[in-house]
């Protein structure tokens, strides 16, 4: 079973960005601009042989981030036998409906990536009806960033997972992932995710502060929903070996404490997890 990575980009960088963003990018990495470069050869040499990876680029209008979703149709056709892409939306910006349409039915792009917070929209609006029902009977799982940004235009308010429990109860069929365990949120998130069967939370982003994931995970453990996390890495901001590592190593940093362990065999069964038939995307 090849290992899944339910969680990276394509972009070409800088070019799909405004410079706004560019610069509060930089809060990330301590002031120093993030090389955001994709390149396939870099993230396979990076990784373990055979990981199959879901892709896509990311559309928010408000924060400059702005990826055509046929350039995500072109990077999975190079690599059609390791890369599943999704398509992207922003529905705060007109004809968005047409873009959901044309990505999944003409570029083939099999799921479908939201900014919540990027773009500045609460993904219960009744304006996103359109988008909800077209993904449940078309079978298109969706992906969505929870958690935080260094963007300061971006609201808060519209990345808490909280608000995916009302559409998950009118839409239950629609399969979910909540991107970055919600972190900081990361307790509302297992909430969210506990209740509903269709919705699951990746790792990505957060074995880079390990007494944090560390504590996430403990959450994860206490609250029974191992079953909930998928795996996923976040590149170009880290790596399948960076995450694998960080995740192997998190009891490690407890020697010499009476802290509790995470399950190791739990952990592994995570990284080991086939994510595409719970996605429906075997």
């Amino acid at each position: 079973m090849p290992l899944i990575d339910v969680h990276s980009h394509f972009w070409r960088y800088p070019d799909h960005f405004q410079d706004d963003f560019r610069q509060q990018a930089k809060r990330a990495k301590a002031g120093v601009e993030m090389d955001l470069t994709v390149r396939f050869e870099d993230y396979q040499r990076q990784s373990v042989p055979g990981v199959r990876s879901i892709v896509f680029g990311g559309k928010a209008q408000l924060s400059g981030l702005w990826v055509d979703d046929r350039d995500i149709h072109d990077y999975v056709a190079a690599h059609p036998e390791q890369l599943i892409g999704f398509l992207s939306l922003d529905p705060t910006q007109p004809g968005w409906e047409k873009e959901m349409h044309f990505g999944h039915q003409e570029l083939g792009l099999r799921g479908i990536k939201l900014m919540p917070m990027y773009a500045g929209f609460l993904p219960q609006d009744e304006r996103l009806d359109p988008l909800w029902k077209y993904a449940e009977k078309h079978r298109l799982p969706v992906l969505l960033h929870t958690g935080t940004t260094f963007i300061s235009q971006a609201p808060i308010e519209c990345t808490l997972p909280r608000h995916l429990d009302p559409v998950a109860t009118k839409y239950p069929e629609v399969r979910m992932i909540l991107a970055h365990l919600g972190h900081p949120y990361e307790g509302e998130c297992i909430a969210v995710i506990r209740k509903h069967p269709h919705l699951y939370a990746d790792i990505s982003a957060l074995h880079y502060r390990p007494f944090q994931f560390y504590h996430s995970l403990m959450l994860v453990q206490e609250y029974g929903v191992w079953d909930k996390l998928l795996f996923g890495t976040d590149y170009p901001f880290t790596t399948v070996n960076a995450t694998l590592d960080g995740l192997r190593n998190l009891n490690k940093m407890l020697e010499g404490t009476a802290l509790p362990r995470l399950n190791e065999a739990a952990i592994k069964r995570l990284i080991d997890r086939d994510s595409l038939p719970l996605l429906g995307l075997n």
